[in-house]
């Protein structure tokens, strides 16, 4: 009998094994996929509501929830650097800062516009409605990147910030709007209590952002103006996510689709990343 119960110990703690093992495969599948040059980098996450007021400011919470459960699983560390509440519910805009390894090799697959189609609830008369959300992925670069920045091309703005914080970010112009005059980006970050750091946080996304823009044109140059790449814009949706009449999650990629719509938004998103990645090679 104590044989017999050693021989299950034996084999609850070879198959416990084995699929820790098995999950380290499936992730070093991944990472070995990764070919950007900066794919090792951390994540800067924008996510801005479409048209459709309310319904659309709803859908940035749940993609907010959807990435910062995604990072929590992944022992990743996940930092909102800014936030516009939205008027009645949900949020108008959000910044994230996701530090991990690779973060920037996995998420730059979620650039894009994002479509969601279910029954509102906001909408007494229980009618069906498609909210759009885009999602900018950029790069936290490091010092070694080298991007040309005129000091008498950007504006530095301070202002009170806004949103959950107590009482420091209600009573201190902390929070820091830095806008590039030539190309009209806008970045600003609330979430450090030092001015300061705001104002070095908010030129790292700047910096970033400048970078994607210069790489996306080089892009275009490669690809004859144009070629499969297509811009970012309402209609040009990269995946569905369909609540009802029926429940999938489709990428329009990849054509990679799920059923579980409830995993996924619950920060399960290893399948469509995966997929995406074999798609790019």
């Amino acid at each position: 009998m104590g044989v017999e119960e050693n021989d299950n110990d034996t084999f609850d703690e070879v198959a416990l094994r084995l699929t820790d093992l098995q999950d380290i495969i499936a992730v070093s599948e991944v990472e070995c996929m990764f070919s950007g040059e900066h794919d090792n980098n951390n994540a800067i996450i924008t996510i801005h509501a479409g048209a459709g007021g309310t319904e659309a400011q709803d859908w940035v919470g749940i993609l907010l929830r959807m990435y910062l459960r995604w990072a929590e699983r992944m022992g990743f560390r996940s930092d909102i650097l800014d936030i516009l509440p939205g008027d009645e519910a949900g949020t108008k805009s959000v910044t994230i800062l996701i530090q991990g390894r690779y973060a920037y090799g996995y998420l730059r697959s979620e650039l894009g516009i994002h479509r969601l189609v279910r029954i509102s609830p906001f909408d007494a008369s229980g009618r069906r409605h498609t909210s759009f959300a885009s999602v900018m992925v950029m790069p936290e670069l490091d010092d070694s990147v080298n991007v040309d920045l005129d000091e008498k091309d950007i504006r530095i703005d301070t202002f009170r910030a806004s949103g959950a914080g107590g009482q420091h970010v209600n009573k201190t112009d902390s929070a820091i709007r830095i806008t590039h005059l030539p190309s009209g980006i806008v970045v600003q970050c609330q979430n450090e209590r030092s001015q300061h750091r705001n104002k070095d946080m908010a030129m790292k996304m700047l910096i970033s952002r400048l970078y994607e823009l210069e790489e996306q044109r080089k892009l275009a140059e490669q690809e004859g103006l144009g070629g499969d790449k297509k811009e970012i814009a309402w209609g040009s949706q990269i995946r569905s996510y369909v609540l009802q009449p029926y429940r999938l999650i489709k990428d329009h990629r990849t054509d990679h689709e799920m059923g579980n719509v409830d995993a996924v938004l619950d920060g399960y998103l290893d399948s469509f990343i995966k997929a995406f990645l074999l798609w790019q090679k």
